[in-house]
């Protein structure tokens, strides 16, 4: 997993440090045992919500689950994205992870499945799996059987400042590459950034090759590049001649590969500053431009949404959507109330509860209406309609293959690699896995 996780636990970029808060001490790392259904079980809970809003909100549903079930003690333990994966290393090794621990499934959970880590929960979640999004359980689905539980799906779209828009004369969002190209040009002429982006960190730059992927080749040539190992496709180099396009503009802020995402100069701040007319982003957008701007506000409801274009004789269909979510994982030794706990932090109150603060965008379908911002209601509404979904690349694939995705299309951005070249050197990792 990359660096850039904290883009989808929608935290802001502040942290409090592994042990911020503590839900009763931090059982063992040996899983629950063999507890049985009525005896005493300790669940292990780890997750990276470790900042306001959503860390009081796991810690209330934990205490009110254990008033409820006076036998289960609940162990919560907090941690930033990257403390996360740093600190889940040692049980996972000694094949003994936490019973309850986030996951963004894909590649990362199919190696975990592979190693006897997580519990198939398949027959225990169909009573009630129907429940949530079918695009919000792709990624926790491996040949048919389900290892993991999202609570928060979004997508990557385009977010836009409606008055800079304006001043260029833009009257409709783009629903075509060409046209994308056609604003950004006009934008351009008109003075302003067309579009802020966080060269520094390389995964916001995986997002356009990516998108570009689906929509010239459909979800199916991304999944036949997973099954065989192979990029060097005409597929994957027509996205990467797309993406050139685009950089051939100029479309960026000065200094766009020296930024970071959340840096008081970085893609959020130039966004929720005003100075730039788009980013492509997930859903967590708004609230990330808004903590990073100098007002703490962003720009409001100047801000729009529009999905990623189609491309003129793409395979793709524009309605198919990329992204991802936070979820959990059951670890192999979870006592047996660790799914129950899940099933009721799944279900729809809890989900509003969830929704309500702004941190996320349900997986439960009837928890919709608790979500209160009108473009993020916008963006979960694309997302119910969507035909297809595919998850970051960077997750999707395997850890080293999604970093090398993530490396080489950086260097198409700075121009230092050819379309052709880059679906070489992701090919040769691949092929290496």
């Amino acid at each position: 997993m990359t660096a850039h996780l904290s883009r989808r636990s929608l935290l802001g970029l502040a942290g409090l440090g592994a042990g911020a808060v503590l839900l009763s001490a931090c059982g063992d790392d040996d899983g629950g045992g063999s507890a049985t259904a009525d005896g005493p079980q300790t669940i292990n809970w780890w997750h990276i919500q470790n900042t306001e809003p959503m860390l009081p909100v796991w810690a209330a549903m934990a205490k009110e689950y254990q008033t409820a079930h006076p036998n289960v003690k609940i162990a919560i333990q907090p941690l930033e994205n990257e403390a996360f994966k740093t600190k889940l290393t040692t049980p996972t090794q000694a094949g003994s992870p936490p019973d309850l621990f986030q996951s963004w499934g894909g590649g990362v959970l199919q190696q975990q499945v592979d190693a006897g880590l997580v519990k198939d929960i398949t027959d225990d979640v169909k009573p009630w799996v129907g429940t949530l999004l079918p695009a919000a359980m792709q990624p926790y689905t491996i040949e048919d059987r389900i290892y993991g539980i999202p609570f928060d799906i979004g997508m990557i779209g385009f977010w836009y400042n409606k008055d800079l828009f304006a001043k260029a004369g833009v009257t409709a969002a783009p629903t075509t590459w060409a046209e994308l190209l056609t604003v950004v040009s006009k934008v351009k002429g008109s003075g302003t950034v067309p579009i802020a982006l966080a060269g520094k960190e390389k995964w916001p730059g995986h997002y356009y090759w990516a998108y570009l992927a689906m929509r010239v080749g459909g979800l199916e040539a991304l999944q036949r590049a997973a099954t065989d190992k192979n990029f060097d496709t005409p597929e994957f180099v027509a996205a990467g001649e797309r993406l050139k396009e685009l950089v051939d503009l100029q479309p960026f802020q000065k200094g766009f590969l020296g930024a970071e995402y959340g840096s008081p100069d970085g893609q959020a701040a130039t966004m929720g500053n005003g100075r730039a007319a788009m980013e492509l982003m997930g859903q967590w957008a708004p609230s990330v431009q808004a903590s990073s701007s100098t007002s703490k506000k962003g720009i409001g409801d100047k801000l729009g949404f529009f999905t990623f274009p189609a491309v003129d004789g793409g395979k793709g269909k524009p309605t198919d959507a990329f992204g991802g979510g936070n979820g959990f994982a059951v670890g192999r030794n979870a006592p047996p109330a660790t799914l129950d706990l899940l099933k009721t932090l799944l279900d729809v109150d809890h989900q509003r509860r969830s929704a309500a603060t702004g941190a996320v965008l349900p997986t439960a379908k009837d928890a919709a209406d608790s979500i209160k911002d009108e473009t993020s209601k916008v963006v979960a509404s694309t997302l119910a309609g969507a035909t297809g979904f595919q998850l970051y690349l960077d997750q999707a694939y395997p850890p080293a293959v999604g970093q090398q995705v993530n490396d080489s299309v950086a260097e198409l951005i700075a121009g230092s690699k050819k379309a052709d070249q880059v679906v070489k050197d992701i090919t040769t990792v691949a092929k290496s896995q």
